[in-house]
């Protein structure tokens, strides 16, 4: 954790690099991209993982996300308004993506003889259990899937998150025990009541 000073100091060269950044100084720019790169690309990494090129298309989406605040930059006030709005941003286009993708997935179809065969490589620890519960994340529909990813990635609270996404409080909490409701359904049935 951080220490109060160094917060302080932190706060303010992020404040510095903004201003510079509004009056055009790219390495100001870099700064602030450099300073949120890995909150981005983890929602969106995140948020793709059920996909087969999740990694490609969470470094697109963030290179996205940072074009956007680029062209976008006057708007933002201060650096807790840049937080929330890369978040914001983040957040809709994770969903714009897929739809997208999943659209294109519709669009084409894969003969059974040019699948893959299916196998599972066998890992010890919690290994399993995060990757099987990554799986069944990326099975939720897009919001649903993006209030889980925002509260239990980014430790928003509810409030926070509806503000992110402009949803109703009682919306993200309707998604979150709904979401929470399927997926201890699915922990159930994939390793036993024990373990719920």
């Amino acid at each position: 954790m951080q220490r109060p000073e160094a917060a302080a100091r932190a706060h303010t060269t992020l404040d510095e690099a903004l201003a510079r950044a509004k009056k055009g100084d790219q390495a100001a720019f870099a700064e602030l991209v450099r300073a949120h790169q890995s909150m981005v690309f983890s929602i969106a990494q995140r948020f793709m993982h059920g996909f087969s090129d999740g990694r490609a298309l969470a470094e697109d989406l963030a290179q996205e996300v940072f074009i956007h605040l680029y062209q976008n930059l006057a708007a933002i006030e201060s650096p807790e308004h840049l937080k929330f709005w890369l978040r914001k941003v983040t957040g809709h286009r994770c969903i714009d993506h897929a739809r997208r993708h999943k659209q294109q997935t519709a669009r084409q179809s894969v003969s059974l003889d040019d699948a893959p065969e299916m196998h599972a490589a066998f890992q010890f620890g919690d290994t399993i259990m995060t990757t099987a519960l990554r799986r069944m994340i990326a099975t939720l529909p897009e919001k649903p899937r993006l209030v889980v990813t925002l509260r239990y990635q980014e430790d928003l609270d509810p409030t926070e998150i509806a503000a992110v996404l402009d949803m109703p409080l009682n919306t993200v909490k309707s998604h979150l025990r709904r979401s929470l409701a399927i997926l201890r359904e699915k922990v159930s049935r994939s390793f036993g009541e024990t373990l719920v």
